[in-house]
């Protein structure tokens, strides 16, 4: 045989072997798309669940701890300080907050989703500036380890407390982005149905997994830790002074 079919038979085996290698990059390739596409989702998943986690392991270990903390009850809305000022109606719609959360880094639970995208949530016309409050149910004179939250509502109103607009959830989320790890603050709103019918409230919290927006039970015999902390707003115009007194006359001693 001849040099040139030696050459003609070298160039079509290295032909051969560039095809063949061509062709194993491709599941390699789908491999390592797949393998980054499943660590994203995992490391999604993972957020969600170690702050769900997290949240049923405090509910745990605050009745047991509650009896431990002394507390000072508050009489009216004046007693606590003010916790936090935050902006309402800076957002166009509900989406656009939305994708604002998303847009921070902030992490939105399922029924949270849901509580977001229903008609019941509105978000303010106008721009303001609102007050807000924190106070547990142990603060607000309760004895026992965990109350209803109809109890807790009732007893905030008579005091002055204003119950929360919706909105303050998600844009307390965007406004506290420097939450310490560990904290869960209940958001004290009315409930809004899930599209299944579930009452569901907020809770703006970081689980250590990162900054969450999550919903928890809010039908009106939710049982709460009395250690929990709740977030209420603070009415612009208070009652009267001797009206609050009146009512912290009937509050337990």
């Amino acid at each position: 045989m001849d040099q040139s079919f030696y050459q003609r038979f070298a160039c079509r085996a290295r032909q051969h072997r560039s095809t063949a290698a061509h062709h194993r990059k491709h599941p390699l390739l789908i491999a390592m798309f797949c393998a980054v596409c499943i660590f994203q989702f995992a490391t999604e998943s993972r957020a969600q669940c170690s702050a769900r986690d997290v949240l049923q392991k405090q509910l745990k270990l605050k009745p047991a701890s509650s009896a431990h903390a002394p507390v000072t009850p508050i009489r009216s809305v004046v007693d606590p300080p003010a916790w936090k000022k935050i902006t309402l109606g800076n957002f166009s719609n509900s989406l656009t907050l939305r994708n604002a959360l998303d847009a921070n880094g902030c992490h939105v639970g399922g029924s949270a989703e849901e509580v977001l995208a229903r008609p019941a949530f509105i978000v303010s016309s106008r721009k303001k500036n609102v007050e807000l409050v924190t106070v547990s149910a142990a603060e607000l004179g309760f004895k026992t380890d965990t109350v209803t939250l109809a109890s807790i509502y009732a007893r905030a109103k008579r005091l002055g407390f204003g119950i929360a607009p919706a909105e303050i959830g998600p844009q307390l989320r965007l406004q506290y982005l420097d939450q310490p790890t560990g904290e869960f603050l209940i958001i004290g709103m009315d409930s809004i149905k899930t599209w299944s019918g579930e009452e569901i409230i907020l809770t703006v919290a970081n689980g250590g997994a990162g900054l969450i927006l999550i919903g928890q039970d809010g039908s009106a015999d939710a049982a709460i830790s009395a250690t929990s902390r709740l977030v209420f707003e603070r009415p612009t115009e208070a009652a009267p002074v001797d009206q609050l007194e009146r009512a912290a006359a009937f509050l337990p001693p």
